[in-house]
């Protein structure tokens, strides 16, 4: 399973989506409660990569520096 944000969107679309269509309470209990473990999956990894984005930014910063000062 890809680590992507868009990816855990799709499936928490599609549990909502399901979670519409159901007819019986413990279904849509389910689906609802799938739809929010994949946003919170999605949210967890969009957290992620912005946490990653800012570590590599802070890395080549430093890799910058100090090929300035060497």
């Amino acid at each position: 399973m890809a680590d992507n944000p868009a990816f855990y969107r799709a499936r928490a679309a599609e549990q909502h989506a399901a979670a519409e269509a159901a007819t019986l309470d413990n279904v849509r209990d389910r689906c609802e409660r799938a739809a929010k473990a994949w946003d919170e999956m999605a949210a967890r990894a969009e957290r992620t990569e912005t946490m990653r984005h800012a570590r590599e930014a802070k890395a080549q910063q430093a890799r910058m520096e100090l090929a300035a000062a060497g």
